[in-house]
Formats: C-alpha cells, structure tokens, sequence
C-alpha cells in the first residue's frame, strides 16, 4: 500500500516562519439615508428589491419566500407582508427617504406602495416603469369558416 501521512500541529516557530495569519474582518454596515424600492408585481408573484441610489441591493423579498404559494403570492395581503418584512431587515441601515418603481400589473402593487408608508417610510416620488407597447405585435390573422 502507500505510507500514511501525519500532520503534525503547527509550532509557535512554524507560525512565526509562515506568513502572518488572516484575521477576517467584518462588514460594516453603514447607514443609508435615501434609496430606491423596486416593485414587480406579476400575476404569479410579488418582488420587491431595496437598493441605495448606486444600484446596489440592500434588501430583498419575494412573498413566495415568506410562505405564500401559489395564487396567494400575488395577493395585495402578500405585498403587505413582504414590505412588512423588508422594513424590519433595514430599520437599522435605512434608506428612510424612498424613491418607489412599481413595475407589472398584479394584485400587490397598490398594497405595496400603501405598506410602505405605513412602515414609517419617506415616500418622495413613485414612478410606473411597467413596459407599455407602443405598436405590439403583429395581429392574428382572421379566422377562415
């Protein structure tokens, strides 16, 4: 067969030839005053994204990651729930001065907005950026009988 290999424990010399060891270090969290909400409200779901005004994503939920299923995630009571959840993940980080997207024609997208000034958010504009065809496709054709 082949010889077993034995690791031998590190020595106070060992370490010290080495290079010094890594200490991790902790991300601060650093508070945000103002952000942005995203709200994509489908028929199947309800996504709603906390990003600060670079982009960057500071919280999310979906309400199927709360529980609901099926039908029920695009449910105006789902919306509540998620912004409901959302605004105990950033209570401490913030943003409190909000600019709202609502995207997509579901159920949760009033709920949501409205939720969200009940959560002692600053509400200072809210945009629809659902995409609107200007022609759409093309027409089927007429039925032939």
């Amino acid at each position: 067969m082949g010889k077993t290999k034995i690791i031998k424990p590190k020595t106070e010399e060992t370490k010290a030839a080495g290079t010094a060891p890594v200490k991790a270090v902790k991300a601060q969290k650093r508070k945000i005053e103002s952000g942005r909400v995203y709200i994509n409200a489908s028929y199947n779901n309800t996504i709603i994204t906390i990003t600060d005004n670079n982009g960057g994503v500071v919280a999310w939920a979906t309400a199927g990651s709360l529980g609901f299923a099926g039908p029920k995630k695009a449910t105006p009571f789902a919306a509540s729930k998620v912004i409901a959840a959302l605004a105990e993940k950033v209570e401490k980080t913030g943003p409190v001065n909000i600019e709202v997207y609502v995207s997509g024609v579901g159920g949760g997208r009033d709920s949501a907005v409205r939720s969200l000034l009940n959560h002692n958010f600053n509400v200072l504009s809210i945009k629809d950026v659902t995409p609107i065809p200007h022609n759409g496709p093309k027409p089927p054709k007429a039925r032939r009988v």
